[in-house]
């Protein structure tokens, strides 16, 4: 896995097609600067397995900064509005 521009830890986002919420995610990441590493899980069922084990949830998007699940988007907003999620993407861990 390779890091993120900032130097920060990978971001994986776990996500399908039709999701509004992905969507957001992105939008919300590009506005960040951030790139991310996109695993489609309605493309690839062993992934979809592999997100539920790893997040415990069956939701889209799920999201994970280096190893920490920050979760789906909700999550990563309010995350975000706690000034909690750049220390997150600068490696300062949850």
């Amino acid at each position: 896995m390779s890091d993120t521009p900032t130097g920060g830890p990978t971001i994986t986002m776990y996500t399908t097609a039709i999701c509004p919420y992905c969507v957001a995610a992105k939008n919300f990441l590009k506005s960040k600067g951030q790139s991310w590493q996109e695993v489609r899980i309605d493309l690839d069922p062993a992934e979809r397995e592999k997100m539920i084990s790893k997040a415990r949830r069956t939701s889209v998007p799920q999201i994970f900064v280096g190893d920490t699940h920050v979760g789906g988007y909700d999550d990563m907003i309010a995350l975000h509005r706690a000034g909690k999620f750049e220390p997150l993407l600068a490696g300062a861990g949850a």
